[in-house]
């Protein structure tokens, strides 16, 4: 074989890894793994024992069951536009309270947010499903300026409940004061994330949640792909880790986030779907 011809050869081997790569949602050039949190605790000097990380996901779980933190939750949810599911938590949380008083305990994915949302003071926050844009107001009250960028189908009719879209995703950050950048992308995330991961590959995040397809599989794939992308000391929500109608989810969560010594993981399921979350260590 000439030379011409093992060049030809392998340009269009190159080409073709290049295209399979893409194909796979891998990019070429590779995720950045050293990024620190932006509310990393910075010392001076040398040398860094800790890492900077300040906050475990046992302190994003007792925050979350903090009265006054989820007061403070509730009181945000209140200023978005009416939801029978919020109406019928926030009753049913009353309801708890009025049967036990102080010692009752509970938690969910707006609770645990807005406890991670104080620890952390994101810079950068992913959500994958959006839905009516409860979880994502709960970040963009707390963090007025962070950058957040959202992925979801919004098919009509989701889940029972009314599903407006993106605007109306828009206007209740609004209403809640968010300025900082905001970027929803319709669609389904198995196949837009390797796509923005490819277009941009030192994309990371102080604070991401996985709320989207509920099968194993589906749940499994977000988790891997977003799961390089937690900057050290950021937190990862997963919700409805005991939800009735998808009991892998707990399997799923155990075995790619609790099985990885890289991260600290809490889970509240005592009531409700249940719901857990991760901080990245190293």
């Amino acid at each position: 074989m000439t030379k011409i011809a093992f060049d030809r050869r392998d340009r269009l081997a190159t080409s073709t890894a290049a295209l399979l790569n893409r194909l796979r949602g891998v990019s070429a050039r590779p995720v950045p793994t050293d990024v620190r949190v932006s509310s990393a605790f910075d010392h001076d000097e040398e040398p860094d024992y800790y890492g900077g990380v300040l906050g475990g996901a046992t302190t994003i779980g007792a925050l979350a069951l903090d009265p006054a933190v989820q007061r403070e939750a509730w009181e945000t949810l209140e200023r978005l536009q009416a939801d029978e599911y919020v109406a019928y938590v926030r009753d049913y949380v009353a309801a708890g309270r009025n049967v036990a008083g102080g010692e009752w305990r509970y938690a969910d994915v707006v609770t645990v947010l807005g406890a991670a949302t104080r620890l952390l003071h994101p810079s950068s926050y992913l959500e994958i499903g959006v839905r009516r844009g409860r979880s994502m107001a709960i970040v963009a009250a707390g963090a007025t300026t962070c950058s957040i960028l959202g992925v979801d189908l919004w098919q009509p009719g989701y889940a029972s409940m009314d599903n407006p879209g993106p605007d109306h995703v828009r206007q209740e950050l609004q209403r809640v004061g968010h300025t900082g950048t905001l970027e929803l992308i319709k669609g389904d995330s198995h196949e837009i994330l390797p796509r923005v991961f490819v277009e941009r590959p030192s994309l990371t995040f102080d604070l991401i949640l996985v709320d989207g397809d509920h099968s194993v599989r589906g749940a499994r794939r977000d988790l891997r792909a977003v799961l390089p992308r937690l900057r050290i000391g950021g937190a990862l929500v997963f919700d409805d880790i005991s939800h009735p109608s998808h009991p892998g989810l707990f399997r799923v969560w155990q075995r790619a986030v609790v099985a990885d010594r890289r991260y600290s993981t809490w889970e509240f399921d005592d009531i409700g779907y249940g719901v857990a979350v991760a901080v990245r260590r190293w």
